[in-house]
């Protein structure tokens, strides 16, 4: 559990880094970066949470 509240927290950080690139610079790749590293992390989340969900479905049959 404390692994992956790392990695998502890391993967947040760096999305929002890459926005800041995206204001400091004015490049839209920094823009597109911090879109597909945040996109990947929501739907990373979505999986953990759903993994968790099930688990707990099993143990109450």
């Amino acid at each position: 559990m404390l692994v992956f509240r790392l990695v998502f927290g890391l993967l947040l950080v760096a999305g929002l880094l890459c926005f800041a690139m995206y204001v400091a610079t004015g490049q839209v790749v920094w823009r597109q970066r911090g879109l597909v590293i945040v996109k990947w992390t929501v739907l990373a989340a979505f999986g953990f949470f759903a993994v968790l969900i099930l688990e707990r479905l099993a143990l109450m049959l």
